[in-house]
């Protein structure tokens, strides 16, 4: 994991929410963390670690991750007991 990684998840942490975060950055933490990417149908997404999956969808037209899918990533990441 990079300093850019690192930074991305030092955002999600963060409290209050942040829902201004790039989607293609969280994607890239998760795929760094070692998730496997399983695409779905349309705007689906399925990341898998170890057999912990979480299903989201990415933002369309924006690009920008808002709160609630933020919130679901932070969620997903302390099932998969992720740290920095």
């Amino acid at each position: 994991m990079n300093g850019k990684h690192r930074k991305t998840l030092d955002a999600i942490r963060a409290d209050p929410v942040n829902g201004n975060l790039d989607w293609d950055r969280i994607e890239a933490m998760l795929v760094a963390l070692g998730c496997r990417v399983v695409e779905g149908a349309g705007s689906s997404v399925t990341f898998d670690w170890q057999g912990i999956r979480a299903t989201f969808h990415r933002p369309h037209p924006g690009k920008e991750a808002l709160r609630y899918r933020v919130k679901a990533v932070r969620e997903f990441l302390q099932r998969m007991e992720a740290e920095p």
